[in-house]
């Protein structure tokens, strides 16, 4: 065995599976605040049954050495009898453990459909989606990897090339996402309802996890620690770079902003299309796929609203596209000079017939997927359910998890008594239950509540300064406020949308009759509120 492509082949290993919780980041930042967690959980759900759907029998369905050009036969079930397999896209004498593939290859498996929550963000049901991975892990996948990743695979023996997956991956997860749509159907007024962002910044970190990983998914796929993986590795960033100019580009140019959402999805966009070729081209080949990626796909944006289909997060212009995109530029680009197993394309002298054949393997993948993906989420959606209901749509999170990805600084409700003041005779500093409204035979002044909205995220501040105005107990929560004559209009993808209601936070603070005029002040002239949002009442204590 050799110890560095060991080394190297388990390093990409756990690459690719970081890129996993990175597509769950990236996609959870997208979609609305109250769907986050549901997210999240499609996305980590396929480490656990991917992985165990492949160790018992995805891999042997994939690379038996026993079985058919088109399916592999059962004896390495479970793993109890595995040979060491025919690896499909180097050249003789790589010397790895066959465990090191098994793993690696495990995490292809994982990632792949996760991919496709993207498309039918905010429509899942959690059990559907969990037994629609189990079957799709076997019926579907594992046979594509087998036509293009085993050498007695039909297409490979074709002469079809897919160096780390833009078919077995990208276009067949793509095509899967088309057929689920079909299924679940299109969220509740789309395209109307808003598909604005909720966390930019986890989005962004999502974004940089999965190209940090793609360095595993690409380099790693000859199995060698050798110049091709360093090809792959370079190929695999300039191409990222050049997907994000372009796209960024071409995002200024037609809707006058260049968006950091732009600025990722190029990038991915870049990385997906030049995964068929990573291995096979030269570097400046990589640069021109990746600007031509950044171009397509933001142009395959628009598609989804001209043909009625509700993608909510792009995966099929942006991971479909790519993935079909990549492995037809290959046909152009391919060049035996880099990588001696690979044909030449029709840019280095190869003719045409590269071309052809990734176009028949091409329309295979998707066609062979997109039909199998139809049945299952049929069959899952007619028995256990695969969509939500309308009405469970809008907070996903609550319904299936009974939790929320955002808190308000874990500041709920809090009562405390304002500095330099004593307690009331209850002793843990709320008011007595003799503090009625109007005040006491004591003396004691009445109590009042202030309610106002203010637009601050600046929430243990807020907490603070009422506090010192005086207030006794402060809650928090979140308000939207319809403002139909100022509307704000955000840039989506390079689609514009208006936005009519705002996000606020609603302040309740009970105060005394002597404190409330300072603590309506401290909302309007420290934290925004308006003026005509501010009310003051007469409460009772209980």
């Amino acid at each position: 065995m050799n110890e560095a492509d060991t080394a190297w082949v388990l390093v990409c290993a756990a690459l690719v599976l970081f890129m996993t919780p990175g597509l769950a980041m990236f996609y959870a930042g997208m979609v609305r605040s109250r769907n986050t967690l549901t997210m999240m959980l499609q996305n980590i759900v396929p480490l656990g049954v991917i992985s165990l759907t492949w160790v018992l029998l995805g891999y042997t369905l994939a690379f038996s050495n026993q079985g058919t050009k088109f399916l592999g036969a059962l004896d390495a079930t479970a793993l109890l009898d595995i040979e060491q397999p025919q690896f499909h896209t180097v050249a003789a004498g790589v010397t790895i453990p066959v465990l090191a593939f098994v793993a690696y290859q495990m995490m292809f498996a994982v990632i792949t459909p996760a991919l496709l929550t993207g498309a039918t963000a905010g429509r899942l049901k959690m059990l559907g989606w969990v037994v629609f991975l189990a079957v799709w892990s076997l019926a579907v996948y594992p046979q594509v990897a087998r036509w293009l990743w085993h050498p007695m695979g039909w297409l490979a023996d074709l002469g079809a090339q897919d160096w780390a997956g833009g078919m077995v991956v990208h276009a067949s997860a793509g095509a899967a996402a088309i057929a689920v749509l079909l299924v679940v159907g299109r969220r509740r007024d789309w395209p109307h309802v808003s598909s604005s962002p909720s966390n930019l910044p986890l989005m962004l970190a999502g974004a940089g996890i999965l190209w940090f990983g793609w360095f595993g998914f690409n380099a790693g796929d000859g199995l060698q620690a050798d110049g091709i993986a360093a090809q792959a590795l370079v190929n695999t960033h300039v191409a990222a770079a050049g997907g994000l100019c372009a796209w960024l580009l071409l995002e200024r140019l037609t809707s006058g902003h260049a968006t950091l959402v732009g600025a990722a999805s190029g990038a991915v966009a870049g990385l997906a299309t030049v995964t068929p070729c990573a291995g096979f081209v030269s570097t400046g080949a990589a640069i021109a796929i990746g600007v031509v990626a950044g171009l397509v796909c933001n142009l395959a944006v628009g598609v989804k609203y001209r043909l009625g289909y509700d993608d909510a997060l792009d995966v099929i212009a942006v991971h479909f596209t790519g993935g079909v995109l990549g492995s037809i530029l290959l046909g152009f680009f391919a060049d035996s000079a880099i990588n001696p197993v690979s044909a030449d394309g029709l840019f280095n002298g190869g003719g045409g017939a590269l071309l052809g054949h990734q176009v028949i393997a091409i329309l295979s993948v998707v066609v062979f997927s997109f039909v199998l993906s139809w049945v299952i989420a049929a069959l899952v959606n007619v028995t256990i359910g695969l969509r939500v209901p309308l009405a469970e749509q809008d907070d996903l999170d609550r319904e299936q998890q009974g939790a929320a990805a955002y808190a308000l600084s874990g500041v709920a409700v809090r009562g405390m008594e304002s500095a330099g003041r004593s307690s009331g005779s209850g002793g843990d500093g709320g008011p007595s239950a003799a503090g009625a409204a109007g005040g006491t035979a004591q003396g004691r002044p009445g109590r009042q509540l202030v309610t106002a909205l203010v637009d601050t995220g600046r929430v243990d501040a807020l907490r603070d300064a009422l506090l010192a105005a005086g207030a006794e107990s402060i809650v928090l929560s979140d308000a939207a406020v319809y403002s139909p004559t100022t509307p704000i209009v955000e840039v989506f993808r390079g689609r514009y949308q208006r936005v009519d209601f705002r996000e606020r936070l609603r302040v309740q603070a009970v105060v005394d009759d002597d404190h409330a005029a300072a603590v309506a002040a401290e909302l309007v002239h420290t934290f925004g509120a308006d003026p005509r949002s501010v009310y003051r009442q007469e409460v009772g204590s209980v």
